[in-house]
């Protein structure tokens, strides 16, 4: 049609001679052509010989590259070589839409550095829309469906009805225009152009995990060296899909090279199991890029993630601590990534810790995230500066101790009218099979002598409290016989409150219903243990029970007191102080959610909670999301929590307070004590950003406060200067706080343990969301102040988390704006709003 109507004469190349650049410059030269229009793959080894032969092409006044995606490289050598001489542009069109319904025809500094070469803006009689699956538009940077409206557009195919519904659809953007859905994925680009990926077709979903492999192509194509290349999806013999990459190079570049360089910038589930090097890319006799063609993965390299040794002595190092804090019998190998094997923040917190006490480096937490395989990892420590690692010193033996910092704050907050329950942790199982009551006992009474901290009071010296040991300690669990239907009334009078002055701050109680039925209670106070402590205590507990003798410790808890306090850890303690107060500089927000009652002048601590379920569906979309972005779980569901606060405060600018384990020194590990640090987080949802978008900005933050988590929250409630209010507690009210799977406990050796209904009337902070995580799906509760909310407002949070779950599980990149909450579009509360201004 382009030549028709510009009254020129069309000159159509036999087939063979296409392929063929000294028969292809003998029709050019012949005909004179002005206007040479074809495939990339034809086009640049067609260029390239005239360049290299100095071949004469004086006629040519417009090359234009199109039906099929070109290399940024590719395209800059065009220009440079020949750009001078005759115009230059990159085309894309459709049948469909009258052939041509764009062009990139901007200046080679514009040009990007790597990867594909836009497809330029729409023109003439086509407008361009890149929508999701239910064609809504996304936003600037987010994969879609290139979608082409105007005039231009078909009416659709002859006598194919079905098709034509299928591909041609009323707009709903403009009334009357019809749209043709063109199977083609693509993004906005920031100036306004189109950056076309591929084929959506190209599509793959491997392992649960959509793959656009276009975007693998485009990510190959900026490893320099690398020419050409092609990602397909095979299936071998088993029927298993796999990743395979082909490509060219120049520069005899080797698979291994090409997987490192990709392997920083993709998700280990988008590099591809074989990489295959070929001399030239296949084509079709139309000039694209025959894919049937391709050799199998046989014939090439598998990068797969088959075992692969350690290969020197940094990397068994590394492999045995992973396998030390994984908890793996099974050997790891220098291509297992570390969050594929069951990594989380807790443990990567735990692993900086081993690190640097086996190999005397200082490794970054985020580091732990950037580098998560053991051969990258190892390449990232080998480059570190070796730094001593230094024990904590043991104490002299002292009438008494200083606390810790947050000791020092539950000390405080327990004095205070209704917080005299508040930091009980108390539980209650069902122990079922044969327990023998006196080897339990005297396995508790084991526990006790081997754990200093479970025979400490607290006193007032010199107005400062202090920590003050006992050598012998009378204990014996409260044990009684009774009915099940006896049991409550036994079982609300268990918990009660302390006498810090008075260890052990802990008892024991056991209801024998049966002969091989118990009831098993345990109340302790926080300021002797915390998670992470109650695991050690059963576990330790456990193997006292079965006569095993276990290893001394080699500090106690008052150590660690005393160890934060020292000079080596202030000077630290003081460059983490600078990130804290600039994080939180300003005036600090106060979150302010809707409540049913009006807050008490005086903070209580009346509290209950409300249990909800995420499904298996909604937690594997969830990890989805995380695995894709390089975050982890933790990180995704405190950005939808944050969202779910967001939406119902209309603040875009508030902090969430989050426990950390704050045992970031390796001797820490084995001990029982009060550990736990808190992180105030400060989230900024505006409604502006895509979900994506919002949660690699909370995944920087929750990597920077966790670089920084040893400086205790204590402290900077000081340093912060936070007006007093006693409704309120300090810098935040809510909290959000992640269980793993590792921290229930499903048995006790030979004894099974089931759950028991546990009255709960505490809450220390106006809210808090507690996930923990099962072996499909997830469990959550909302703690919650009951003089601030009732339980049907809360049972109203809890679904609209939900509902936010499942929004942002089907569609990741949509706006936070966008999310609306249980019944209700984002429309219907504009419109809300609106109608309360007017009224």
């Amino acid at each position: 049609a382009r030549t028709l109507y510009n009254g020129g004469t069309m000159v159509i190349v036999p087939k063979d001679d296409r392929i063929d650049p000294s028969r292809l410059h003998h029709w050019m030269e012949r005909e004179q052509v002005t206007i040479f229009e074809s495939t990339p793959a034809l086009i640049v080894p067609f260029m390239q010989y005239v360049y290299e032969q100095k071949l004469d092409i004086r006629s040519m006044e417009l090359l234009i590259t199109s039906s099929d995606s070109c290399s940024v490289a590719d395209y800059r050598t065009l220009q440079e070589r020949f750009g001078s001489t005759f115009r230059i542009i990159n085309a894309y069109g459709v049948t469909e839409a009258a052939i041509d319904s764009s062009f990139y025809d901007e200046p080679l500094t514009e040009l990007p550095q790597t990867g594909h070469v836009p497809i330029g803006k729409a023109w003439l009689n086509a407008t361009f829309y890149i929508v999701d699956a239910h064609l809504n538009p996304v936003p600037v940077g987010v994969l879609g469906e290139l979608v082409i409206g105007g005039v231009g557009v078909a009416r659709g195919y002859l006598n194919r009805a079905e098709l034509t519904a299928e591909k041609f659809v009323d707009s709903p953007f403009f009334a009357g225009e019809r749209l043709y859905r063109t199977g083609d994925l693509a993004r906005w680009m920031e100036d306004g152009n189109v950056d076309f990926i591929g084929r959506i077709d190209n599509q793959a979903k491997i392992r649960g995990y959509r793959i656009e492999t276009g975007e693998i192509e485009s990510q190959l194509l900026q490893v320099a060296g690398v020419r050409e290349a092609v990602v397909l999806v095979r299936s071998d013999a088993n029927g298993q899909k796999a990743l395979c990459a082909y490509y060219t190079t120049d520069s005899g570049l080797l698979a291994i090279d090409i997987k490192r360089a990709i392997s920083s910038e993709l998700p280990g589930y988008m590099i591809p199991s074989y990489f295959i090097e070929l001399e030239h890319v296949p084509l079709t006799p139309n000039g694209k890029i025959d894919r049937k063609a391709l050799p199998t993965p046989e014939e090439g390299i598998s990068a797969d993630r088959e075992y692969v040794a350690p290969r020197n002595e940094l990397e068994t190092k590394l492999a045995a601590i992973w396998q030390d804090v994984l908890g793996l019998s099974k050997e790891i190998g220098v291509h297992d990534n570390f969050f594929d094997l069951g990594g989380h923040s807790l443990r990567a917190t735990a692993l900086v810790s081993k690190v640097h006490k086996t190999l005397s480096v200082d490794l970054p937490l985020r580091d732990v995230f950037r580098h998560s395989t053991v051969e990258a990892m190892a390449e990232a420590i080998s480059r570190l500066e070796q730094k001593e690692f230094l024990s904590i010193p043991v104490l002299d033996k002292q009438d008494c101790y200083p606390l810790s910092s947050v000791q020092k704050r539950l000390y405080i907050q327990q004095q205070m009218q209704g917080a005299e329950l508040s930091y009980n942790m108390s539980g209650m199982t069902v122990l079922v099979g044969c327990l023998e009551r006196e080897r339990f006992e005297a396995a508790l009474k084991g526990l006790i002598a081997r754990h200093e901290i479970l025979r400490t009071g607290f006193d007032m010296v010199d107005g400062e409290p202090v920590q003050r040991i006992y050598a012998d300690l009378e204990f014996a669990i409260e044990y009684t016989k009774a009915t099940e239907s006896e049991t409550k009334g036994i079982a609300d009078a268990f918990v009660r409150i302390f006498d810090l002055h008075l260890p052990p701050l802990l008892r024991v109680g056991l209801v024998e219903w049966e002969a091989e039925r118990h009831l098993l209670m345990l109340d302790i106070h926080h300021i002797i243990t915390d998670g992470m402590s109650m695991g050690i205590f059963v576990e330790e507990l456990l193997r006292l029970y079965n006569g095993e003798t276990l290893e001394p410790l080699q500090i106690q808890y008052k150590e660690f007191a005393a160890w934060q306090q020292s000079e080596p850890v202030k000077v630290r303690l003081k460059r983490q102080e600078a990130y804290w107060l600039d994080m939180l500089n300003g005036d600090l927000p106060t979150l302010e959610l809707p409540t049913d009652f009006a807050r008490p002048a005086v903070r209580s601590f009346e509290g209950d909670v409300l249990p909800f379920s995420i499904n298996k569906q909604m937690t594997e979309s969830l990890q989805r999301i995380a695995d894709e972005s390089g975050a982890t779980l933790y990180m995704v569901l405190s950005a939808v929590y944050s969202v779910l606060l967001s939406k119902y405060s209309g603040q875009e600018d508030f902090i969430v307070g989050t426990p950390v384990s704050g045992r970031t020194h390796a001797d820490l590990e084995p001990l029982i004590g009060m550990f736990v640090n808190t992180l105030a987080i400060r989230h900024y949802p505006s409604g502006e950003k895509t979900f994506l978008a919002y949660l690699n900005e909370v995944k920087e933050t929750m990597l920077g406060a966790y670089d920084h988590q040893d400086y205790p929250f204590e402290e900077l409630v000081t340093k912060l200067q936070v007006p007093r209010d006693q409704s309120r507690n300090p810098v935040f009210d809510v909290m959000f706080a992640l269980e793993t799977k590792e921290d229930n406990v499903q048995s006790f050796g030979d004894i099974q343990i089931e759950s028991y209904p546990e009255k709960h009337t505490v809450s220390q902070f106006d809210l808090t969301l507690i996930i923990s995580m099962l072996d499909e799906g997830m469990n959550g509760q909302f703690e919650y102040a009951t003089k601030l909310f009732t339980r049907n407002l809360i049972d109203n949070f809890a679904q609209d988390l939900l509902v936010i779950i499942e929004q942002i599980g089907e569609q990741p990149s949509m706006l936070l704006k966008d999310i609306f909450l249980n019944g209700q579009s984002e429309q219907e509360q504009d419109e809300l709003e609106t109608i309360d201004i007017l009224f």
